[in-house]
């Protein structure tokens, strides 16, 4: 099987690596890929987000499977043209992809499945937007209906700081955001594949998306996460798939456009039961990097049965018994002004930590090879190791042998869990 990957980050990083090591893979095609990627596959500079130009790659090259990575491309309808052209895509089409793209779909969508998520208004004016923190209250939640990067939710007590958010959402071309009630509880962190029919769990994790240790500072497109959650209620995977995402699943093929790829699942484990906060139409990061780092099923193989309606037949996925630990290393600035082009060394000694394995996730090469920062979430240090506090305690010293300028970590990934001190309500 041949296999190529669309995406530039850490994500993509673990998916081409996962890809690699299935036996039944022969070769793995990155696009564009990044300097981390470039060491385990054939990376080609290509815009993923045209269709035609991806298509013709994949042709190019032989290509049994395409996995889109981010969600730009899902949204742009890339999977869709692949399709057409004959290939078989791990990746839904815009339709579906609309799960993501549209907070408001997504609400509509849950609403006729009848999946149990939060109270929501959408709205499209100030007035709205005004009465619907009136009847929510706070802890406010106002989310950009399309896509933000992971960075289009604002949760505050201060109601100024709500409205100037809505007032930016609005502002955006067809502005349309969503204010919902806030969810109490731990998040957790759900991937589903589904082939339009079929739907297999992969194992939960929980996701770190505030900047700054202790939840503080603005949200991110994700600071670290483990897998799995040894603290999480008996059986809550079977029960998010029969109550969550089973029911969507079979929502969308009953309005004509099925969902075949990874369905994120982000819920709250409230004092009512489990709560959708949110569908992704692909898989996360960081949280992806922590479930994939514990997956032994060749990845290549269950991708391809996604894609070509074969989950049906799939038997049980097999896990290591180990837990994952990922500590997300950003540049200076981030998630606001985010400086880019300093120097980064150390990955060498880092990958030296036993049970760890460095991601790029925002890197270049300099044009004399050096190799550069290059995003806002620059290197993903993923870590394996007995137990939580084994798996963190490689992942920092592996952080702590990376020099960039001005970087930051949070230092409190999976540290209560570690202490035992996570505890659904």
């Amino acid at each position: 099987m041949r296999a190529l990957v669309l995406g530039s980050g850490a994500r993509e990083h673990a998916l081409v690596k996962g890809l690699a090591a299935d036996p039944e893979v022969d070769a793995v095609i990155a696009a564009p890929g990044n300097p981390g990627i470039d060491a385990t596959a054939l990376c080609v500079p290509t815009d993923i987000l045209d269709g035609e130009a991806v298509a013709a790659l994949a042709r190019a090259h032989d290509v049994d499977l395409v996995v889109v990575g981010p969600e730009a491309p899902l949204v742009a309808g890339v999977a869709d043209v692949c399709r057409a052209a004959g290939l078989a895509v791990c990746g839904p089409s815009a339709a579906a992809a609309a799960l993501e793209g549209s907070k408001a779909f997504a609400k509509e969508v849950m609403a006729a499945a009848g999946v149990p998520t939060a109270f929501a208004h959408v709205c499209t004016t100030m007035p709205e937007v005004e009465a619907a923190l009136d009847a929510l209250g706070a802890p406010y939640v106002v989310k950009d209906d399309g896509l933000a990067a992971g960075k289009g939710v604002v949760v505050t007590d201060s109601r100024a700081e709500a409205v100037q958010h809505a007032r930016a959402c609005l502002a955006k071309p067809d502005g349309r955001l969503v204010v919902e009630e806030f969810l109490d509880g731990p998040e957790v962190s759900l991937f589903c594949l589904a082939d339009g029919r079929t739907v297999v769990p992969l194992q939960p994790a929980q996701d770190f998306k505030r900047a700054a240790d202790g939840d503080e500072g603005p949200n991110t497109g994700g600071m670290g996460a483990y897998s799995p959650l040894d603290w999480a209620p008996t059986g809550l995977v079977d029960d998010v798939v029969a109550r969550v995402a089973q029911p969507t699943v079979d929502e969308m093929r009953r309005r004509g456009t099925p969902f075949v790829g990874i369905l994120y699942v982000g819920l709250a484990l409230t004092a009512r039961g489990p709560r959708v906060v949110e569908f992704n139409a692909r898989l996360g990061d960081p949280d992806g990097q922590a479930v994939l780092a514990r997956l032994e099923t060749p990845l290549g193989q269950l991708l391809l049965a996604t894609a070509t309606g074969g989950l049906a037949d799939v038997g049980p996925l097999r896990w290591s018994d180990d837990r994952a630990v990922v500590v997300v290393v950003a540049s200076a600035g981030y998630p606001a002004s985010v400086r880019t082009g300093d120097p980064i060394t150390g990955i060498e000694e880092a990958a030296e930590v036993p049970g760890v394995a460095v991601l790029h996730a925002g890197t270049r090469r300099g044009s004399d090879g050096t190799l550069l920062s290059a995003g806002g979430r620059v290197l993903d240090v993923v870590a394996v190791g007995a137990d939580l506090a084994e798996a963190r305690r490689a992942a920092y010293e592996a952080v702590g042998r990376i020099e960039l300028d001005g970087s930051h970590h949070r230092t409190d990934i999976a540290l209560a869990a570690a202490r035992g001190q996570v505890v659904p309500l």
